[in-house]
């Protein structure tokens, strides 16, 4: 009779690390907004997502900058995909833009992919110097 080994929990993982970039790094750098095709035409409705981790770059002092974006917007032909969106925020977390740019940037670019109905962009930033600032996008089509 053969006695299988039971992990010991205690016991600390093996990590093997290397001066690699993870296979993340790449994705975020390649990331681009994709979309799918709204399914739901009977009636209007809402999609928020949140982004508790979101982070650029001071353009002016090189300091990072972190914020909770919050995205809202009605569909109309067209939804965007998830996974896309998180890589595609990931890719401020190194770049200079200041708190107004990068809200209507996101907004812009979403504008273009989606067409929506309604779309709303906040980037809700922490407090730095004293100032806490939020900066607030909004696009409405002009046929709703």
């Amino acid at each position: 009779m053969s006695q299988s080994k039971t992990p010991d929990p205690t016991a600390s993982p093996s990590i093997a690390l290397s001066n690699e970039r993870p296979d993340g790094a790449r994705l975020i750098r390649e990331a681009h907004l994709e979309r799918f095709p709204n399914r739901t035409h009977v009636r209007r409705y809402t999609v928020e997502f949140s982004c508790p981790e979101f982070t650029c770059v001071c353009p002016a002092s090189g300091f990072p900058d972190f914020a909770t974006v919050h995205i809202k917007y009605v569909p109309r032909e067209w939804c965007v995909e998830l996974k896309s969106l998180k890589l595609y925020l990931n890719q401020y977390r190194d770049r200079g833009i200041f708190h107004e740019d990068v809200v209507n940037a996101i907004l812009d670019d979403l504008l273009q992919l989606l067409d929506p109905w309604e779309i709303e962009v906040v980037g809700d930033f922490n407090v730095r110097g004293n100032i806490k600032t939020i900066v607030r996008a909004r696009h409405t089509r002009a046929d709703t």
